[in-house]
């Protein structure tokens, strides 16, 4: 076909690369900034796309499918990596038989994440090399470099991008699709089972490979010098790149995209062209350090921060002394997050807050029950850990003093890995209470499927695991399923579970107000005259409820849902609730 071209979100475009390049296979989980590569992908029917229930197992469908030939995809977060990290060491040792690419992003300024991990510092440690596109155009390009490269030395690779990138557009050229044979399968022993006698040749046949990687990554077509002023030179990769140049167009630039290993001739040459240079890289001093260890001086962490996404503004007031800022920080307004009107989770927490329980949170949108005025998640760590952490405190301080905690988890991350940490209430004789917050989907990143939900990526029908049943099956002696909505159900079941002897697990089900097909017949109003202007429908932070100049409630009737929820805490019958 004659050349296309079309504006392109990086997610879009990564996984338009990875359709061109010949994939076979992806897997991943879902996780901002990450997520949408796989809804993407999941268009082009050539691709084989799924969720898996977590990224380890993502990666480890990954893996299978490179081992069998083909080219495969595992797409992930950087938070996700930690949970694939077991097989990622491995995968290292092993090699691909089919090229095998690993896209995380990372999260400089912590958009949607509990940490900003840079996945360059564990990408060295496993030693997989890492390439960094800086917008569209190279997302693209780069992922499918990425698959002859991961043939040519045998080994997984990954496309580090970050939040700006995942989410930028950019001018993006169309090309066919290239089907690439699978390669043969043959069995090899010592090459994909890690045993210890093999995992020692195989780590020797790292290092051999990293050196070579090394030694060719000067010549390689991802980088780029851009020749400007030589009294002022900067190394840079991924979106930092698009700051610099913004900020210092006649500046000298190594535009860098592999960044493991480095092209240490390449920068040495640069760096003998330019008078200072910079080191411009968003979160760790990656790059710094290792240009330092070679007896280089360069300017970098000094001068730029180690937290956040990075600005062109920030580079100038750097290198300049000032830059462009039109508002200061103070002045621009607060948009902290909210729960949605109508969620299922501020019914929960609002019965939780009522009964004074603490709870160990999780990763989701009901994190959100930390901030006032729900105000009863305690803890939260990561994916999975909420019931881990429940069951700590039980053994630490006894069941009395878990009498006012539960754990909450939503029914996507008790797939992921809240499954085995019940397991282990189950083995290990807890007593605590457990909600799984059923919401029939997966919130936080926009409302994917799961293996709960009934439907594949690809929207086909599947088997839904029933969560009760499956709670039961693994030894769970007390399972109630309730109506998220119904209170006073909600209150008596929660009530006598802490107050109970056995481990409990109670599903809270009702789904999220925001999935595509959910109809609201129904509106809640405020009835002035009956209002006594107490405030405790405030209390659940609905944010369709406000109040008046003169104390009574106001509710916005395009933002209410008709939950209810706001009824049941007025006593004067101040609200009722009313067809559309």
């Amino acid at each position: 076909m004659s050349e296309q071209k079309t504006i392109m979100l990086g997610n879009q475009a990564i996984a338009r690369g990875a359709y061109e390049a010949g994939v076979k296979v992806s897997s991943a989980y879902p996780g901002t900034p990450s997520t949408e590569i796989s809804e993407f992908l999941a268009k082009y029917d050539e691709v084989y796309a799924e969720w898996a229930p977590n990224e380890k197992v993502a990666l480890e469908v990954a893996i299978g499918a490179s081992v069998a030939g083909a080219r495969s995809l595992a797409c992930m977060k950087h938070v996700g990596l930690n949970v694939a990290s077991d097989p990622l060491y491995t995968f290292a040792y092993t090699g691909v038989n089919g090229g095998a690419v690993i896209v995380v992003a990372d999260d400089p300024g912590l958009a949607s994440s509990q940490n900003e991990q840079d996945t360059r510092m564990i990408a060295r440690a496993a030693h997989i090399p890492v390439f960094e596109p800086s917008d569209s155009a190279e997302a693209k390009e780069f992922i499918k470099f990425a698959y002859g490269f991961s043939e040519k030395y045998d080994t997984p690779v990954i496309l580090r991008t970050t939040t700006k990138l995942s989410h930028s557009q950019s001018v993006v050229s169309l090309e066919e699709r290239k089907e690439v044979p699978d390669k043969a399968y043959a069995r090899d022993v010592k090459k994909y089972v890690m045993m210890p006698g093999s995992a020692i040749g195989r780590h020797l046949a790292v290092e051999q490979r990293e050196n070579l990687m090394q030694k060719d990554a000067s010549d390689l077509p991802v980088n780029r010098v851009e020749t400007g002023d030589s009294n002022i030179g900067f190394i840079t990769s991924g979106i930092p790149y698009q700051y610099v140049k913004e900020a210092c167009p006649e500046a000298s630039v190594l535009k860098l995209g592999i960044v493991n290993p480095l092209p240490r001739k390449l920068i040495e040459d640069f760096v003998k062209q330019v008078k200072t240079v910079y080191i411009v890289e968003e979160l760790e001093p990656v790059i710094e350090e290792q240009i330092r260890s070679w007896g280089i001086e360069v300017k970098g962490k000094e001068l730029f921060t180690r937290q956040g996404e990075y600005s062109a503004n920030l580079i100038k007031k750097v290198i300049y002394g000032k830059s462009d800022e039109v508002f200061a920080p103070e002045q621009v307004p607060a948009r902290p997050p909210i729960l949605c009107s109508g969620c299922p989770h501020r019914s929960v927490f609002s019965v939780l807050n009522k009964l004074k329980i603490h709870a160990a949170g999780d990763i989701g949108c009901y994190t959100l029950g930390a901030v006032a005025p729900l105000s009863v998640i305690d803890t939260t760590v990561c994916m999975g850990a909420s019931i881990s952490v429940l069951h700590g405190i039980e053994k630490a301080k006894g069941k009395e003093f878990i009498k006012n905690w539960v754990a909450v988890i939503g029914d996507s991350t008790f797939l992921h890995t809240g499954l085995n940490s019940l397991v282990n209430m189950v083995y290990n004789k807890a007593t605590g209470t457990v909600l799984i917050l059923d919401n029939r989907t997966t919130g936080m990143t926009g409302h994917q499927e799961h293996a709960a939900t009934g439907k594949t990526l690809k929207g086909d029908p599947a088997y839904a695991i029933n969560l009760e049943d499956l709670c039961r099956a693994i030894g769970v002696p007390r399972v109630f399923t309730v109506n998220a909505f119904d209170v006073e159900a909600l209150e008596k079941t929660i009530t006598e579970s802490v107050n109970g002897s056995e481990l409990t697990v109670i599903i809270a089900k009702a789904p999220c107000a925001l999935l595509k097909g959910q109809k609201f017949p129904y509106k809640c109003v405020a009835v002035a005259d009956k209002c006594k202007k107490c405030g405790m429908c405030l209390k659940i932070g609905c944010p369709a409820i406000t109040k008046a100049e003169d104390g009574t409630v106001i509710i916005d009737d395009t933002m209410c849902n008709g939950c209810g929820l706001c009824m049941t805490r007025c006593k004067f019958d101040a609200i009722e609730k009313v067809e559309r």
